[in-house]
């Protein structure tokens, strides 16, 4: 039994509470879609049917108002002829014919009545189905977005702001420590690379520094 037909006497409000209340209302929802689908294609099947059985009725009632008229006419034409036997004739034909009328008309009536009806019913359930593929799509962007919001918030459970800072700490620790690391052995590098001449020739320079500066205090010195 489908879920439309279990829940054929709640309203669609009850219907919707109770998917919106499901652990997955999509799922829910997709297959109250799917049920009602088939609710619906089995209504039209049985509208149509229902139509079908009123034309018929329709027809047949025609059928026998023409019969009717059209025998009232002979009778009166053969009574117009002094054709008493062939009037009589005409008259009972007339007279069976109105009653099937009568039947016809009766059994159109209420094939029409119940037609109308299934009609209504068929219009109820188009709009049904319509209003809960609207609500499909608002309850999977409200879904998908309490999805999302539940994933962000685990994730960010495990990332707090004492954390995040404890380990921008311990990142810049570690490059103060890579950096010094490395200008040790930069100084390592260039202490190991000097050649014996350019030792020289770096005291060479030192000393002419030195007598340089010898010469300019000697100008100044006023003991001279």
């Amino acid at each position: 039994m489908s879920i439309f037909k279990r829940l054929r006497d709640l309203t669609l409000s009850n219907v919707y509470a109770l998917i919106e209340k499901a652990e997955d209302p999509i799922k829910l929802t997709d297959q109250y879609i799917r049920d009602m689908t088939e609710d619906l294609e089995d209504a039209e099947k049985a509208v149509a049917s229902q139509i079908a059985l009123e034309k018929k009725f329709k027809q047949l009632y025609e059928e026998q108002a023409a019969l009717v008229q059209k025998r009232t006419e002979q009778a009166h034409t053969a009574a117009k002829a002094q054709n008493i036997d062939l009037a009589r004739r005409a008259l009972e034909e007339k007279n069976s014919a109105e009653q099937k009328m009568n039947e016809y008309q009766a059994s159109y009536s209420q094939n029409q009545l119940l037609a109308n009806n299934l009609r209504e019913k068929l219009s109820d359930m188009r709009k049904q189905l319509t209003d809960i593929k609207n609500k499909r799509e608002t309850l999977s962007a409200r879904y998908q977005a309490a999805k999302t919001q539940t994933e962000i918030n685990k994730a960010l459970n495990g990332f707090g702001a004492d954390s995040a800072s404890a380990g921008l700490k311990r990142m810049e620790e570690k490059m103060l420590q890579m950096e010094a690391q490395a200008e040790a052995s930069n100084e390592l590098y260039n202490s190991k690379g000097k050649s014996l001449d350019d030792e020289f020739a770096e005291l060479g320079k030192n000393d002419k520094v030195e007598d340089e500066l010898a010469a300019l205090l000697k100008q100044y010195d006023k003991t001279n």
